[in-house]
Protein backbone atom coordinates (compact mmCIF):
# COMPACT_ATOMS: atom_id res chain seq x y z
CA UNK A 1 0.00 0.00 0.00
CA UNK A 2 1.40 3.38 -1.02
CA UNK A 3 2.14 5.94 1.64
CA UNK A 4 0.30 9.27 1.51
CA UNK A 5 2.19 12.52 0.93
CA UNK A 6 0.81 16.04 1.30
CA UNK A 7 2.11 18.78 -0.99
CA UNK A 8 1.14 22.37 -0.30
CA UNK A 9 0.86 23.19 -4.00
CA UNK A 10 -0.75 21.26 -6.84
CA UNK A 11 1.68 22.42 -9.54
CA UNK A 12 5.43 22.69 -9.03
CA UNK A 13 8.25 23.23 -11.56
CA UNK A 14 9.92 20.23 -13.13
CA UNK A 15 8.92 16.59 -12.89
CA UNK A 16 9.52 15.96 -9.19
CA UNK A 17 5.83 15.61 -8.39
CA UNK A 18 5.46 13.06 -11.18
CA UNK A 19 8.17 10.94 -9.57
CA UNK A 20 6.56 11.35 -6.19
CA UNK A 21 3.16 10.33 -7.54
CA UNK A 22 4.63 7.10 -8.87
CA UNK A 23 5.81 6.11 -5.41
CA UNK A 24 3.09 7.57 -3.17
CA UNK A 25 -0.49 8.76 -3.08
CA UNK A 26 -0.18 12.53 -3.29
CA UNK A 27 -2.81 14.83 -1.82
CA UNK A 28 -2.38 18.47 -2.77
CA UNK A 29 -3.74 21.88 -1.83
CA UNK A 30 -5.33 22.84 -5.15
CA UNK A 31 -6.74 26.33 -4.59
CA UNK A 32 -5.01 29.37 -6.07
CA UNK A 33 -4.78 31.13 -2.70
CA UNK A 34 -2.01 30.35 -0.24
CA UNK A 35 -3.12 27.63 2.21
CA UNK A 36 -3.47 28.54 5.86
CA UNK A 37 -2.67 26.28 8.80
CA UNK A 38 -6.24 24.99 9.02
CA UNK A 39 -6.32 24.23 5.29
CA UNK A 40 -3.22 22.07 5.48
CA UNK A 41 -4.30 20.39 8.71
CA UNK A 42 -7.53 19.28 7.03
CA UNK A 43 -5.51 17.46 4.37
CA UNK A 44 -2.90 16.03 6.69
CA UNK A 45 -4.43 13.03 8.53
CA UNK A 46 -2.51 9.88 7.77
CA UNK A 47 0.23 11.42 5.64
CA UNK A 48 3.80 10.18 5.96
CA UNK A 49 5.42 13.24 4.43
CA UNK A 50 4.77 16.91 3.74
CA UNK A 51 6.34 18.78 0.82
CA UNK A 52 6.06 22.49 1.61
CA UNK A 53 7.29 25.80 0.28
CA UNK A 54 9.46 28.10 2.32
CA UNK A 55 6.67 30.34 3.61
CA UNK A 56 4.01 27.68 4.27
CA UNK A 57 3.37 27.34 8.01
CA UNK A 58 4.36 23.90 9.28
CA UNK A 59 3.56 23.91 12.98
CA UNK A 60 2.89 21.43 15.76
CA UNK A 61 -0.84 21.43 14.97
CA UNK A 62 -0.16 20.29 11.40
CA UNK A 63 2.18 17.56 12.62
CA UNK A 64 -0.42 16.38 15.13
CA UNK A 65 -3.09 16.42 12.42
CA UNK A 66 -0.89 14.12 10.33
CA UNK A 67 -0.49 11.81 13.29
CA UNK A 68 2.17 9.20 14.07
CA UNK A 69 2.56 8.25 10.41
CA UNK A 70 4.41 11.53 9.68
CA UNK A 71 8.11 10.89 9.09
CA UNK A 72 9.48 13.77 7.04
CA UNK A 73 8.80 17.43 6.22
CA UNK A 74 10.63 18.36 3.02
CA UNK A 75 10.97 22.05 2.19
CA UNK A 76 11.48 23.17 -1.39
CA UNK A 77 13.43 26.05 0.10
CA UNK A 78 16.80 26.94 1.56
CA UNK A 79 15.22 28.79 4.48
CA UNK A 80 13.38 26.91 7.20
CA UNK A 81 12.02 29.48 9.64
CA UNK A 82 8.45 28.48 8.70
CA UNK A 83 8.83 25.10 10.44
CA UNK A 84 8.46 24.45 14.17
CA UNK A 85 11.75 22.59 14.42
CA UNK A 86 11.33 21.87 18.13
CA UNK A 87 7.97 20.19 17.54
CA UNK A 88 9.44 18.15 14.68
CA UNK A 89 12.39 17.01 16.79
CA UNK A 90 10.10 16.03 19.67
CA UNK A 91 8.08 13.84 17.30
CA UNK A 92 11.09 12.32 15.56
CA UNK A 93 10.15 13.94 12.24
CA UNK A 94 12.98 14.69 9.82
CA UNK A 95 13.02 18.21 8.35
CA UNK A 96 14.94 18.82 5.13
CA UNK A 97 15.71 21.82 2.94
CA UNK A 98 17.43 22.46 -0.39
CA UNK A 99 20.98 23.78 -0.02
CA UNK A 100 23.43 23.48 -2.87
CA UNK A 101 21.02 23.86 -5.78
CA UNK A 102 20.08 27.54 -5.57
CA UNK A 103 23.23 29.38 -4.49
CA UNK A 104 24.41 30.54 -7.91
CA UNK A 105 20.94 31.58 -9.07
CA UNK A 106 20.29 33.55 -5.89
CA UNK A 107 23.71 35.19 -6.16
CA UNK A 108 22.80 36.33 -9.68
CA UNK A 109 19.64 37.95 -8.33
CA UNK A 110 21.55 39.51 -5.45
CA UNK A 111 23.90 41.19 -7.86
CA UNK A 112 20.99 42.34 -10.00
CA UNK A 113 19.58 44.10 -6.92
CA UNK A 114 22.97 45.65 -6.14
CA UNK A 115 23.21 47.08 -9.64
CA UNK A 116 19.58 48.21 -9.77
CA UNK A 117 19.70 49.95 -6.41
CA UNK A 118 23.12 51.58 -6.78
CA UNK A 119 22.46 52.78 -10.33
CA UNK A 120 18.81 53.75 -9.66
CA UNK A 121 17.57 51.61 -12.51
CA UNK A 122 14.03 51.40 -11.16
CA UNK A 123 13.56 55.17 -11.12
CA UNK A 124 15.07 55.50 -14.58
CA UNK A 125 12.81 52.80 -16.02
CA UNK A 126 9.70 54.36 -14.45
CA UNK A 127 10.62 57.78 -15.84
CA UNK A 128 11.06 56.36 -19.33
CA UNK A 129 7.76 54.46 -19.18
CA UNK A 130 5.95 57.60 -17.95
CA UNK A 131 7.16 59.61 -20.93
CA UNK A 132 9.27 61.92 -18.76
CA UNK A 133 12.50 61.46 -20.68
CA UNK A 134 12.09 64.56 -22.85
CA UNK A 135 15.58 66.04 -22.69
CA UNK A 136 19.06 64.80 -21.82
CA UNK A 137 20.31 66.26 -18.52
CA UNK A 138 23.63 65.37 -16.91
CA UNK A 139 22.14 65.25 -13.42
CA UNK A 140 19.25 62.85 -14.16
CA UNK A 141 19.20 59.35 -12.65
CA UNK A 142 22.59 59.74 -11.00
CA UNK A 143 23.57 56.64 -9.06
CA UNK A 144 26.74 55.33 -7.48
CA UNK A 145 29.43 53.03 -8.83
CA UNK A 146 29.55 49.31 -8.11
CA UNK A 147 32.97 48.61 -9.61
CA UNK A 148 35.73 49.28 -7.12
CA UNK A 149 33.30 49.61 -4.20
CA UNK A 150 33.50 47.64 -0.94
CA UNK A 151 31.05 44.76 -0.63
CA UNK A 152 30.20 43.51 2.85
CA UNK A 153 28.62 40.06 3.16
CA UNK A 154 26.77 39.18 6.34
CA UNK A 155 26.61 35.41 6.15
CA UNK A 156 29.31 33.58 4.25
CA UNK A 157 27.84 30.25 3.26
CA UNK A 158 27.14 28.95 -0.24
CA UNK A 159 25.26 32.04 -1.41
CA UNK A 160 27.59 34.52 0.28
CA UNK A 161 30.62 32.96 -1.38
CA UNK A 162 28.86 32.98 -4.76
CA UNK A 163 28.18 36.71 -4.34
CA UNK A 164 31.82 37.24 -3.35
CA UNK A 165 32.95 35.69 -6.63
CA UNK A 166 30.74 38.08 -8.54
CA UNK A 167 32.07 40.99 -6.52
CA UNK A 168 35.60 40.01 -7.48
CA UNK A 169 34.56 40.24 -11.13
CA UNK A 170 33.52 43.85 -10.53
CA UNK A 171 36.84 44.66 -8.90
CA UNK A 172 35.20 45.06 -5.50
CA UNK A 173 36.91 44.78 -2.16
CA UNK A 174 34.96 42.07 -0.34
CA UNK A 175 34.52 41.68 3.43
CA UNK A 176 32.53 39.02 5.27
CA UNK A 177 31.08 38.42 8.70
CA UNK A 178 29.24 35.24 9.66
CA UNK A 179 27.56 34.87 13.07
CA UNK A 180 27.48 31.05 12.75
CA UNK A 181 30.25 29.67 10.55
CA UNK A 182 33.97 29.67 11.31
CA UNK A 183 35.06 31.88 8.45
CA UNK A 184 37.86 33.85 10.07
CA UNK A 185 40.45 33.42 7.35
CA UNK A 186 40.99 35.20 4.05
CA UNK A 187 40.08 32.71 1.30
CA UNK A 188 41.26 34.84 -1.60
CA UNK A 189 37.72 36.00 -2.31
CA UNK A 190 36.86 37.87 0.86
CA UNK A 191 38.48 39.14 4.04
CA UNK A 192 36.91 38.45 7.45
CA UNK A 193 35.81 41.46 9.47
CA UNK A 194 33.82 42.24 12.58
CA UNK A 195 30.23 43.32 12.06
CA UNK A 196 31.16 46.81 13.25
CA UNK A 197 33.98 47.13 10.72
CA UNK A 198 31.92 45.66 7.89
CA UNK A 199 29.04 48.08 8.43
CA UNK A 200 31.33 51.10 8.67
CA UNK A 201 33.46 50.34 5.62
CA UNK A 202 31.07 48.73 3.13
CA UNK A 203 29.45 50.55 0.24
CA UNK A 204 27.11 47.59 -0.23
CA UNK A 205 25.94 45.35 2.61
CA UNK A 206 24.33 42.10 1.45
CA UNK A 207 22.52 39.72 3.81
CA UNK A 208 22.83 35.93 3.54
CA UNK A 209 21.84 34.51 6.93
CA UNK A 210 18.87 32.34 7.93
CA UNK A 211 16.10 33.84 10.04
CA UNK A 212 16.49 32.67 13.63
CA UNK A 213 15.87 34.20 17.03
CA UNK A 214 19.44 35.50 16.91
CA UNK A 215 19.22 37.07 13.46
CA UNK A 216 15.74 38.62 13.69
CA UNK A 217 16.24 42.36 13.17
CA UNK A 218 19.97 41.81 12.93
CA UNK A 219 19.90 44.99 10.85
CA UNK A 220 17.93 47.61 12.77
CA UNK A 221 18.26 51.33 13.54
CA UNK A 222 21.66 51.06 15.24
CA UNK A 223 23.21 49.02 12.43
CA UNK A 224 21.76 51.27 9.73
CA UNK A 225 23.15 54.32 11.52
CA UNK A 226 26.60 52.67 11.48
CA UNK A 227 26.53 52.39 7.66
CA UNK A 228 27.73 55.05 5.26
CA UNK A 229 25.04 57.48 4.05
CA UNK A 230 26.15 56.49 0.54
CA UNK A 231 25.70 52.75 1.25
CA UNK A 232 23.21 50.27 -0.15
CA UNK A 233 21.56 47.47 1.83
CA UNK A 234 20.55 44.33 -0.09
CA UNK A 235 18.67 41.34 1.27
CA UNK A 236 17.87 38.06 -0.44
CA UNK A 237 17.85 36.08 2.82
CA UNK A 238 14.71 36.39 4.96
CA UNK A 239 12.59 39.47 5.57
CA UNK A 240 12.72 39.37 9.35
CA UNK A 241 16.48 39.87 9.34
CA UNK A 242 15.85 43.57 8.60
CA UNK A 243 13.79 45.93 10.73
CA UNK A 244 11.70 47.36 7.88
CA UNK A 245 10.46 50.36 9.84
CA UNK A 246 14.04 51.37 10.63
CA UNK A 247 15.07 50.84 7.01
CA UNK A 248 12.20 52.97 5.75
CA UNK A 249 13.19 55.77 8.10
CA UNK A 250 16.85 55.56 7.07
CA UNK A 251 16.04 55.75 3.35
CA UNK A 252 13.47 58.51 3.69
CA UNK A 253 15.80 60.65 5.80
CA UNK A 254 18.60 60.05 3.26
CA UNK A 255 20.81 58.50 5.94
CA UNK A 256 21.09 55.53 3.59
CA UNK A 257 21.47 55.83 -0.17
CA UNK A 258 19.38 52.86 -1.26
CA UNK A 259 18.18 49.33 -0.67
CA UNK A 260 17.36 46.28 -2.76
CA UNK A 261 14.93 43.78 -1.26
CA UNK A 262 13.65 40.41 -2.39
CA UNK A 263 12.28 39.37 1.01
CA UNK A 264 9.97 40.98 3.57
CA UNK A 265 8.66 40.56 7.08
CA UNK A 266 5.20 39.85 5.64
CA UNK A 267 4.98 37.54 2.65
CA UNK A 268 3.17 37.47 0.33
CA UNK A 269 1.82 41.03 0.41
CA UNK A 270 -1.18 40.97 -1.87
CA UNK A 271 -2.65 44.46 -2.20
CA UNK A 272 -1.47 45.57 1.26
CA UNK A 273 1.94 46.71 0.10
CA UNK A 274 4.82 47.57 2.36
CA UNK A 275 5.59 51.30 2.17
CA UNK A 276 9.08 50.29 1.03
CA UNK A 277 7.62 49.30 -2.35
CA UNK A 278 6.81 52.92 -3.19
CA UNK A 279 10.17 54.36 -2.13
CA UNK A 280 12.18 55.82 -5.01
CA UNK A 281 15.50 54.61 -3.62
CA UNK A 282 14.34 51.09 -2.83
CA UNK A 283 14.20 48.33 -5.43
CA UNK A 284 11.70 45.61 -4.49
CA UNK A 285 11.08 42.14 -5.92
CA UNK A 286 8.57 39.43 -4.88
CA UNK A 287 10.94 36.80 -3.39
CA UNK A 288 12.32 35.53 -6.69
CA UNK A 289 15.92 34.84 -5.70
CA UNK A 290 15.77 31.23 -6.90
CA UNK A 291 13.19 31.80 -9.63
CA UNK A 292 14.65 30.23 -12.72
CA UNK A 293 13.10 27.16 -14.32
CA UNK A 294 16.07 24.82 -13.77
CA UNK A 295 16.75 25.97 -10.21
CA UNK A 296 13.17 25.73 -8.99
CA UNK A 297 12.87 22.29 -10.63
CA UNK A 298 16.08 21.20 -8.89
CA UNK A 299 14.68 22.38 -5.54
CA UNK A 300 11.53 20.30 -6.00
CA UNK A 301 13.61 17.32 -7.13
CA UNK A 302 15.78 17.50 -4.03
CA UNK A 303 12.73 17.79 -1.77
CA UNK A 304 11.22 14.72 -3.44
CA UNK A 305 14.51 12.82 -3.12
CA UNK A 306 14.53 13.58 0.59
CA UNK A 307 10.98 12.29 0.98
CA UNK A 308 11.61 9.09 -0.95
CA UNK A 309 14.83 8.38 0.92
CA UNK A 310 13.29 8.81 4.36
CA UNK A 311 10.16 6.80 3.49
CA UNK A 312 12.39 4.01 2.19
CA UNK A 313 14.34 3.94 5.44
CA UNK A 314 17.41 5.75 4.17
CA UNK A 315 18.86 8.91 5.72
CA UNK A 316 17.71 12.21 4.25
CA UNK A 317 20.15 13.83 1.84
CA UNK A 318 19.89 17.36 3.19
CA UNK A 319 18.44 17.50 6.71
CA UNK A 320 18.52 20.84 8.48
CA UNK A 321 21.88 21.63 10.02
CA UNK A 322 22.38 19.80 13.28
CA UNK A 323 19.23 17.67 13.00
CA UNK A 324 18.57 13.95 12.58
CA UNK A 325 18.63 12.49 9.06
CA UNK A 326 16.45 9.49 9.96
CA UNK A 327 12.87 9.43 11.18
CA UNK A 328 12.06 8.32 14.72
CA UNK A 329 15.02 10.01 16.37
CA UNK A 330 13.22 12.18 18.90
CA UNK A 331 14.83 15.09 20.73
Amino acid sequence: MKKRVLTTRENLPGHGLDRLSEAADVVAWSAAAKPGPADLAALAPGVSAVLALGNDPVDAALMDAAGPSLRVIALASMGYDNVDRTAAAERGVVVTHTPGVLAETTADLTFALILAARRRLGAATESLAAGSWDVFRMHDYLGLDVHGATLGLIGYGQIGRAVARRGQGFGMRVLHYDPYADVTSDDGLSTPASLTTLLAESDVVSLHVPLTAETRHLIAARELAAMKPTATLVSTSRGGVVDEAALLDAVRSRRLHSAGLDVYEREPMGRELSPLVAEEHVVTLPHIGSATEPTRAAMVDLAVDNILDVLDGRPARTPLPGTAARAGVAA
